[in-house]
Parts: structure tokens; sequence; C-alpha cells
């Protein structure tokens, strides 16, 4: 039977993979008003964070192509979207990176001999941690949802139109249920930065969140890598790997 990490796991995977599936509904009141609304050549585009949304380039010139593989998109799935559906693929690829990489520190630090919570009582490989806490700390899991949700809502207020706009048409038919990010918001950019390590220039700006793109996506294979040599093997990620040496 599957324990509660796995479960958990799993359905995160689905919820990830749903934020990248587009909404294919459409009804007639839409598409006869999507020829009143402007297209993306037609827009004027505020530049956010020394970024300016265009059109003409790949991902609307948002960063994050570098050597070797540079504008990587071999099924074309950004050629006919919208700047406001790229910009939504960001944010999501952008918000899943940032779990990833914390789960990635996670799964070793978890299973590494410094353990600074739980009195070191949650043992064994990461799959099965959250079960254990269960049992060991329940309070912990109301917490943890409630941290949660705050960082979404957060999100959700600072970077999402609000509640009324969702009656609106949105301008595009993929978008989520008409929910769109606002224009002026930069996908990611959710205004957390306790130590201000935020770049002041656009340069800079643009070099650390393609570091960060890059690192989430090295991330998000790293982590379903570990949580399925785990399932298969049920032993901890580091000692997997000093039986292959």
């Amino acid at each position: 039977m599957m324990n509660f990490a796995t479960s958990l796991a799993i359905a995160s995977m689905l919820a990830s993979a749903s934020a990248f599936t587009p909404s294919t509904t459409s009804n007639g009141a839409t598409a006869l008003r999507m020829a009143d609304m402007p297209m993306d050549s037609e827009k004027e585009w505020p530049t956010v964070n020394g970024w300016k949304a265009d059109p003409t380039k790949f991902c609307a010139g948002l960063p994050g192509s570098v050597a070797p593989l540079g504008e990587f998109d071999p099924w074309e799935l950004t050629s006919d979207m919208s700047i406001k559906e790229i910009k939504r693929y960001r944010e999501s690829e952008v918000t899943h990176g940032r779990v990833a990489m914390l789960a990635t520190v996670g799964y070793l630090v978890g299973e590494s001999s410094f353990h600074p919570l739980f009195g070191g009582e949650v043992i064994g490989p990461a799959n099965s941690h959250l079960a254990q806490v269960q049992e060991i700390a329940p309070a912990f899991f109301t917490i943890l949802v409630n941290m949660i949700a705050f960082a979404e809502i957060k999100r959700a207020l600072t970077g999402w139109k609000s509640a009324e706009s969702l009656a609106e048409v949105s301008d595009d038919l993929n978008s989520a249920f008409g929910a769109s990010l606002l224009d002026s918001y930069y996908p990611g950019d959710v205004g957390f930065d306790p130590l201000e390590l935020k770049p002041k220039t656009e340069e800079g700006f643009k070099t650390m969140a393609t570091k960060e793109i890059q690192n989430g996506r090295l991330a998000m294979f790293g982590a379903i890598g570990m949580l399925v040599q785990e399932q298969i093997t049920h032993e901890p990620i580091v000692q997997t790997l000093k039986s292959l040496f």
C-alpha cells in the first residue's frame, strides 16, 4: 500500500502536469468578443524588471535560453501562444522549479546525519518521512498547510487579476478559466526578497532569472528521479549511491 508521502508526491505531480495543460473550453460569446481585443503585436506592454514582452522573440523575450540547447522548444508549444499564456506557463515553471529545488535539498538534508527537526526520530528514505512526521508531530501538518496557503494567497494577490475580472472574457481561449496574470507582473516575482538579493540592473536581473530557471529545471528532474529511485530501492539516496562504488 502506498504511504502518505508517496500519495502526496503523486498528487503533486498530477497537479503540476495539469498546470501545463491548457483548457480547451470555449463558447460563442468568447469567440465573438475576441475580434474586439487587441493582438499582442498591437499592444503596448509595460517594462518589468528590464523585460518588455516582445511577440516576435522566443518566449516573448523572457530569459532562460542558454547554450547548448538555446531556444529549446522542439514541439513548438509556444509558437502560437499569446504573451499572457507564455507568462502563465513561465509562472508555473518557475514556481514548480522552486518547489523542486527545496525538495531536492530536503531529500539530502532529511536523510543526512544532520537533522535539526523532530529529535532525530525521523529516519530512512525521505519518501517515508512525511508519514513518520504525521505520527510524531501531527501539528506540523497544520503549520505546513497554513504556510503553503499563505504563500499561494500572496502569489495570487500579487500577480493575478482580481476575482472580479474572472467574469471578463480573456484575450486567450486557452487561458486558465479566464484568469490571467497582470500585465505589470513579472512571472515569479512575488516581492519576497528578505535578503535583498534581487539585482538592481536589467542585465543583472536577467542573469539571475536565467540561473534560477535553469537550476529549477534541473531540480525538477532531480526531485522526480530521487522520488522514483527510493520507491524502487526503498533506501536513502546516499546509501544507494555508496552501493554503486
